[in-house]
């Protein structure tokens, strides 16, 4: 059942004029369905982590979180913040601006979203880092960032696993499937318990495991929402010659 929500201070006038950007077009190309609506937190500072298998999934989490009422900051490609309108934009609604690889700047998203969640605010990190490798959708082996933000800052992980989007727009595909209108299901889970880690070092080893159990949470819910069985072992794109990043071929 989805809850009621209250209507929070956070619609700001720039998110609702993204709001009347995106939704609008999103609501002619899919019907969201909301589950599990009550276990996102109606204030204070979280780190949402979603799966993440098309290129259009960060819009279809963004008219999610509208819809609960608790407006997201995502870790964007700094190169954004150059583009007239966009740029102004990204900043204005204080989302986070990610070097490349090997850039000599240096930007510091995990400060960033530190600074995000000392404000009560929620931060969306997709533990993948990019498109899952796996032929089926399901979510691969995960990175760190998000479990860092959270232990760090002692703020939860809400997960949430949405299905549907890849009828919009296939993952890698370039082209918006706008007939018949689709149904995304997106369903969050109950804040992922942490406990075992809190006080621990923050090494790899200790980060790992958390993810591992951030990824487990996130994984319980796609199967839900697919009604089958995730594989029993998560795929790993170093163990298929694949890299983590950019595009590849199926």
């Amino acid at each position: 059942m989805t809850a009621v929500r209250p209507t929070g201070s956070e619609k700001t006038p720039i998110f609702r004029l993204l709001a009347g950007i995106a939704v609008p077009p999103m609501s002619v190309l899919a019907k969201l369905k909301l589950t599990g609506v009550e276990n996102v937190p109606a204030t204070g500072a979280f780190v949402l982590a979603p799966n993440h298998y098309s290129e259009i999934d960060p819009l279809i989490i963004g008219v999610a979180m509208w819809k609960v009422g608790r407006m997201p900051r995502y870790m964007a490609k700094a190169s954004l913040f150059s583009v007239p309108i966009i740029g102004r934009l990204l900043r204005a609604s204080g989302q986070i601006p990610v070097e490349r690889a090997g850039s000599m700047r240096g930007s510091d998203p995990l400060a960033a979203a530190k600074r995000i969640a000392d404000q009560g605010l929620a931060v969306v990190i997709y533990p993948e880092g990019s498109l899952t490798r796996d032929p089926d959708l399901w979510p691969m082996r995960g990175k760190t960032g998000a479990v860092r933000t959270a232990l760090e800052q002692g703020i939860p992980v809400i997960p949430v696993a949405h299905w549907g989007t890849q009828l919009v727009m296939p993952r890698y595909g370039k082209k918006i499937n706008v007939f018949p209108r689709k149904t995304v299901n997106v369903r969050f889970g109950p804040p992922v318990d942490l406990s075992a880690f809190a006080g621990r070092k923050l090494d790899t080893a200790t980060l790992m495991q958390a993810t591992d159990v951030v990824m487990d949470a996130i994984t319980e819910l796609f199967e839900q929402l697919r009604g089958e069985k995730a594989p029993a072992e998560r795929w790993d794109p170093s163990q298929h010659n694949q890299k983590d990043t950019g595009r590849f071929e199926q």
